[in-house]
């Protein structure tokens, strides 16, 4: 068994055994000009370090990058990357500097392994055509969040752990501007933290109940496609997926048939959902507020409690010990 990851021309191999490794090696020079790099150690932008826990990618040269663009090398670190008091709206005056503006924005949606980052950028990036003074004070706030966090990246460890586990939680009409709600999930496949997202919703809700449901029925989309990839790569999932939410209704909903008021605007999603669990490839659980991690997705939160969470995403400096240490 051999997978090969495609970037344009940069290339990933790993297979069952060296003598297969080397002979696909071989064919491919054979076949195309290319050059043998060895050891994966640098993929799109990221550094992939071996340690005594497993893998450790860590973005630092390209955060440094922003952090110099910005003119920020010098800046004051903070804690967080988002304020817990403020919700983004499009008022204030404009910056004098749009441009630079976005630049930065696009260029912070790359750091990818800094997933403690996703919902304070996706706030900023609302704003792109628009921005306002009060926009670049909150992006400059995730820089400075990233230039007092440089060292930090994302551990991935070797597990015999197959099964998916899903978090997903929803902060109902967040946007003060139109209303519609923020939704967050974060997917791990056995230890590793493989799949997140933090997203505004397209349509304006008119209850917490549907505002999370939509979450669920995102995150529930999302690890049905994993299921079908690990499938394709001869690695299927025999066990239940596990999607845990902090709302005790959309529990009920996502396993009661019968329809209420407050969410027939839902009803495709409450279908979606309801036949994978039908299938027996998902469960939707409750999980206490208090480990919710995937709050860290939809809103700021007080510093001890963000620090808590991310460090349970496995979001780590580079010389933290770990639990395979």
């Amino acid at each position: 068994m051999a997978y090969l990851l495609l970037y344009v021309d940069d290339i990933g191999l790993t297979a069952s055994s060296t003598a297969l490794l080397n002979r696909i090696v071989s064919f491919l020079s054979n076949e195309f000009e290319m050059t043998d790099l060895g050891e994966l150690h640098y993929f799109l932008g990221i550094t992939i370090t071996r340690n005594a826990s497993g893998l450790y990618l860590n973005q630092r040269n390209y955060a440094a990058d922003i952090i110099h663009r910005a003119n920020m090398t010098h800046c004051n670190p903070c804690t967080t990357p988002a304020d817990t008091r403020t919700k983004l709206a499009g008022i204030g005056p404009s910056v004098p500097n749009p441009t630079l503006y976005r630049s930065l924005d696009g260029t912070l949606q790359y750091l990818t392994t800094r997933l403690d980052i996703s919902f304070a950028v996706q706030q900023v990036c609302l704003f792109m055509h628009d921005p306002r003074e009060i926009h670049y004070k909150a992006l400059k706030r995730i820089l400075r969040y990233v230039k007092g966090t440089l060292e930090f990246g994302l551990q991935l460890y070797p597990t015999k752990t197959s099964g998916l586990v899903a978090y997903t939680d929803g902060d109902w009409a967040g946007c003060p501007s139109t209303r519609r709600s923020t939704s967050g999930y974060y997917i791990f496949h056995g230890e590793n933290l493989i799949s997140w997202s933090a997203k505004r919703q397209h349509t304006v809700l008119r209850s917490s109940a549907e505002a999370e449901y939509r979450g669920v029925a995102n995150a529930v989309a999302e690890t049905t496609w994993l299921r079908n990839i690990l499938f394709e790569l001869h690695c299927p999932l025999t066990a239940t997926t596990l999607v845990y939410c902090d709302n005790v209704s959309v529990v009920y909903l996502s396993t009661n048939s019968v329809q209420h008021q407050h969410t027939k605007h839902v009803e495709i999603d409450l279908h979606f959902v309801r036949e994978r669990i039908a299938l027996g490839t998902i469960r939707v659980l409750h999980v206490p507020s208090s480990h919710q991690y995937a709050d860290i997705f939809t809103k700021g939160l007080p510093t001890p409690l963000f620090t808590a969470f991310r460090n349970s995403l496995d979001v780590i400096p580079t010389n933290a010990s770990t639990a395979g240490e």
